[in-house]
C-alpha cells in the first residue's frame, strides 16, 4: 500500500472513531439540557472552527449567493436529521444509535434510484443483512420498537438524504468551496437548532456549564476535528476502503457507550450489530 495512503486510511480511522464516541457525547449532554440547545451550541461551534480551514484553503471572500442558498437547503436537512438523532438518543443507548445511524449508508442508493442511481447486488444482499440485524437489534419478542430507535432510524433516512444533496451541491466545487459550502450548513442548522431552542426549552447556564465538556466534543471533536480530517484523508484514500473504514464508527459507537456509559448488549443484540455492520461492509464491496 502506497505511503500516503496508509497515512488516508488511519486519518480515517481516527474519524471514525472521533465520530462514534460522539454518541457518547450526544447522550451525556442530554443529562444537561435539551437536544435543540445541545445541537444548536456544538454545529455553531464546529461551523466556526472550519473558517479557519477555510481562510487556509484560499476562501477570503463573502459567499455568493447560489452558495449561500445551496448551504441552507443543506442546513435544513442537517438539521432535521441532527435533531432526530439527538431526541431518539434520549430513549435509546449510544451503541444502538450508532449501528442504526449507520443504515444511511444502504439507504443512499435506495433513495437515489428514482434519479438515476442503480444499486447492485451487493447494495440488496447488504441491506436485507442490515434490515435483519436491525430487527435483531431493537424489534422486541412482541414486534414493537423503542421510541428512540425509530427517531434514529427516521434520522438516518434525512442522513442519507443529506449525503445526496451533498454530492448534488458540491459537484465541481473546489476543496476551499465545499468548505465554505460546510461552514454555511453548519451554522444553518445550528441557527435554526437554537431558534427552536428558545421556543421550546429552558437554557439554563449551569446545565450547559455541566455540559461543556460533551459540547466541546460534540461541536471541536465531531464536527470541526473530525470532518477536517476527512477532508484531508480522502485526497489520497480510495472511495471504497474509506467508506468500509469510516462505517466503524457504529463499532466505536458501542465501545464508547460500554467504556464510558456502562451500557451492555444481549448475545442477540451483538448478533443485530454484527449484521448490520457485515451489511455495510457488503454494500461498499460490491456496490
Amino acid at each position: 500500500m502506497h505511503r500516503k495512503e496508509a497515512t488516508a486510511n488511519l486519518l480515517l480511522c481516527l474519524t471514525a472513531l472521533i465520530w462514534g464516541f460522539a454518541f457518547t457525547a450526544q447522550r451525556v449532554g442530554m443529562d444537561f439540557m435539551g437536544p435543540l440547545t445541545f445541537n444548536g451550541i456544538r454545529f455553531l461551534l464546529g461551523g466556526l472552527t472550519l473558517i479557519p480551514l477555510a481562510w487556509g484553503l484560499g476562501e477570503r471572500a463573502l459567499p455568493v449567493p447560489w452558495m449561500l442558498r445551496r448551504g441552507m437547503v443543506l442546513g435544513v436537512v442537517l438539521f432535521l436529521g441532527a435533531w432526530l438523532q439527538q431526541l431518539g438518543i434520549c430513549w435509546t443507548t449510544a451503541g444502538n444509535a450508532g449501528f442504526i445511524t449507520g443504515l444511511y449508508v444502504l439507504l443512499v442508493p435506495v433513495l437515489g434510484y428514482p434519479f438515476g442511481q442503480r444499486a447492485g447486488l451487493g447494495t440488496w444482499v447488504g441491506a436485507c443483512l442490515a434490515l435483519t440485524g436491525m430487527y435483531l437489534l431493537s424489534v422486541t419478542e412482541d414486534f414493537s420498537m423503542s421510541r428512540g430507535d425509530i427517531l434514529v432510524l427516521f434520522s438516518a433516512v434525512f442522513w442519507a438524504v443529506h449525503v445526496l444533496a451533498i454530492g448534488r451541491f458540491s459537484a465541481g466545487l473546489r476543496a476551499g468551496e465545499a468548505v465554505i459550502l460546510s461552514i454555511i450548513q453548519f451554522l444553518t442548522c445550528g441557527l435554526i437548532s437554537l431558534t427552536g431552542a428558545l421556543a421550546t426549552e429552558t437554557i439554563a447556564l449551569h446545565g450547559l456549564r455541566q455540559g461543556l465538556i460533551p459540547i466541546l466534543y460534540g461541536g471541536l471533536g465531531s464536527v470541526g476535528v473530525a470532518y477536517t480530517l476527512q477532508v484531508i484523508a480522502q485526497r489520497h484514500a480510495r472511495p471504497a476502503p474509506a467508506a468500509i473504514i469510516l462505517s466503524l464508527e457504529a463499532v466505536f459507537a458501542a465501545l464508547g457507550g460500554w467504556a464510558v456509559l456502562g451500557e451492555t448488549m444481549t448475545l442477540r443484540a451483538m448478533l443485530g450489530c454484527g449484521l448490520m455492520l457485515l451489511g455495510t461492509i457488503t454494500a461498499q464491496l460490491r456496490p
